[in-house]
């Protein structure tokens, strides 16, 4: 856990030049839903609150924006996941985001154990100081065993 708020704490002292120019956010997460209930409680990947608290640091565009994304939650199987992503929003309204991201990932709960690398759509709804993010988890043999849904938001200070 020393090695993750080390890693937080050096992606905001890096990204703090930029909070300025309301590029830096804070991320806080959240809740999940599992679409087969029945087999994630089985599983036992079935916890839908996850707090935690991450940085998404963006580059605003007119059509599109970048982002990079990281963090640390409390995970679907009661275990603690960390993540570091890049990722592209494009904007098809004022308000609506629709993108996709590569994210590194690593918790107990997934892929037995081991660290992996995953390409997953997301999408953001903007207001002046908040977003809200969605974010699909499909089933994919080991990595995740049920179809997942992740909601949380980023704080636009």
């Amino acid at each position: 856990m020393r090695k993750v708020s080390a890693v937080l704490g050096l992606l905001a002292a890096c990204a703090a030049p930029c909070a300025a120019q309301s590029q830096l956010g804070v991320n806080v997460y959240g809740l999940s839903y599992h679409v087969e209930r029945e087999k994630a409680h089985e599983s036992g990947v079935d916890n839908e609150f996850n707090p935690g608290l991450g940085l998404r640091w963006r580059t605003p565009g007119e059509r599109f924006d970048w982002f990079l994304d990281g963090g640390v939650y409390r995970d679907s199987g009661r275990n603690t996941a960390v993540y570091a992503g890049i990722g592209t929003f494009w904007k098809p309204t004022e308000r609506l985001r629709l993108g996709a991201a590569l994210v590194g990932f690593h918790s107990d709960t997934y892929n037995e154990g081991d660290a992996f690398i995953a390409p997953l759509p997301i999408a953001g709804y903007e207001w002046r100081r908040v977003s809200l993010n969605v974010v699909y988890f499909p089933k994919i043999d080991r990595y995740n065993e049920v179809n997942t849904f992740g909601f949380w938001l980023t704080l636009w200070p």
